[in-house]
């Protein structure tokens, strides 16, 4: 499945939730209206048997959501796991923005800093998962 820019730039903003306090200041510069203050609910997390298998319902997860509208009528959203109403806020700014009309500057200097600091991350932890990895092997037995 290809995800399109914007549920790559989400999903970028999602897993960078505390990184993204940084740039609260640049993302609440602009007037913006909420048109949905961040509220917390839930949501039902679905699982599947081996990855593969029968849709079942494991549980519900907590959920900040948020909307947003900024000028010239761009709306934004945003979602994160957890309780944190002021991430849910820049989500959505940062989402409106990506949006809008200057999207190639904040490409540049939201999301490229964002990414980059994710796949960093993302990488470190493989390395760390790496080295308790253990490699099984069957050895054939010398019986006839």
């Amino acid at each position: 499945m290809q995800l399109t820019d914007r549920q790559q730039w989400l999903s970028i903003l999602t897993q960078q939730k505390e990184e993204i306090n940084h740039y609260a200041q640049n993302l609440k510069a602009k007037k913006y209206d909420i048109v949905r203050a961040p509220e917390i609910g839930m949501a039902m997390v679905k699982g599947k048997t081996a990855g593969e298998g029968q849709v079942f319902n494991l549980g519900e997860v907590t959920v900040t959501r948020c909307v947003v509208r900024i000028e010239g009528g761009t709306m934004g959203f945003g979602y994160v796991v957890g309780r944190n109403q002021d991430q849910a806020l820049l989500i959505a700014l940062a989402d409106a923005y990506l949006q809008g009309a200057d999207q190639a500057m904040w490409q540049k200097t939201l999301l490229e800093p964002l990414n980059t600091s994710l796949q960093k991350r993302l990488k470190a932890q493989e390395n760390k998962v790496q080295t308790t990895k253990v490699d099984f092997f069957t050895m054939v037995r010398g019986e006839d």
